[in-house]
């Protein structure tokens, strides 16, 4: 499994502190603390101005599909986030993803990828901190920053996993803005967005292309009992699938597809995570809705 952060809240994955390793059933929604299609009818709302929600949310990871003699036969893990800001003082978002694999042969893999990032309202300024873990054995850890020029090109300085800097000249956006622009095209009824993201994954230094294909709106009640809450009530909600691709190398096929259903305020719900060879799926089992910070941009 790589190293991919997922969309999920929108902030993408600034300091934290990094937890030590933890069995799975200690994986609770209490992620390391950051800096400072369905059919039914029923009613919708919509309100193209609506802030991100401040939440911190669990989804349990079940193995959905598996295909070839190099895929797990099991799986299960969770993720755990929580995400918090507003367009004035930036969003922050601690992520956690722990997955357990049982491959064809040997013994049962665990991976454990933990991040925080910070990104300001503008969509300028991108701060992460990154660690994956497998079989209890430190990997990869990534720490950097990356700024946006007026022109969009991008400028990356990292720290770890060793000083570097690195001057793109390609137009970009952070994860939340990504976020962002994905939910105007939904409410604007475009079907199809195509946007390179920096997200400071992988070795920090890589850039993806991606291709979100968003449904029309789902007007079905939801299933997981966690996001029956009075603020989700009858909010709209859409089915989006993102695709990422290597720069340069759509003709491949995707590294990777994170497909989920999307409130208005930039809450997911039934995630599906598909790495290629297998195909995990997300259901939410916690919702908790933080203090929103109010902003007069």
């Amino acid at each position: 499994m790589r190293n991919r952060t997922f969309l999920l809240a929108g902030a993408g994955i600034l300091t934290a502190a990094i937890l030590s390793s933890l069995p799975l059933t200690e994986l609770r929604a209490n992620p390391p603390a950051g800096p400072a299609p369905e059919g039914g009818t029923t009613s919708v709302k919509t309100n193209p101005t609506m802030p991100l929600a401040a939440h911190r949310a669990v989804y349990e990871l079940t193995l959905l599909k598996s295909t070839g003699n190099k895929s797990p036969t099991a799986a299960r893990g969770r993720i755990a986030f929580d995400f918090s800001g507003s367009a004035c003082d930036g969003y922050v978002q601690n992520f956690r993803q722990l997955t357990e694999l049982q491959p064809a042969e040997g013994p049962t893999r665990v991976s454990d990828m933990r991040s925080a990032t910070f990104e300001d309202g503008d969509g300028k300024n991108f701060a992460f901190d990154m660690q994956t873990n497998v079989d209890n054995a430190q990997n990869d850890i990534i720490d950097g920053k990356a700024t946006k020029a007026g022109d969009g090109a991008l400028s990356i300085a990292l720290s770890k996993p060793k000083p570097g800097k690195l001057n793109l000249d390609t137009d970009v956006v952070f994860p939340t803005e990504h976020l962002r622009r994905i939910l105007d095209a939904a409410e604007e009824g475009r079907n199809i967005l195509e946007l390179t993201v920096y997200d400071g994954s992988e070795t920090g230094d890589k850039l993806y292309e991606t291709t979100t294909i968003i449904g029309h709106p789902i007007l079905a009640p939801v299933v997981e009992q966690a996001a029956h809450i009075p603020a989700l009530e009858n909010m709209k909600r859409w089915p989006v699938s993102i695709s990422y691709f290597e720069v340069g190398k759509k003709d491949e096929g995707p590294n990777y597809i994170l497909s989920f259903d999307l409130y208005e305020n930039g809450i997911s719900r039934a995630l599906k995570l598909d790495y290629g060879d297998f195909i995990l799926g997300g259901e939410m089992t916690s919702l908790e809705l933080l203090p929103q910070q109010t902003c007069s941009k």
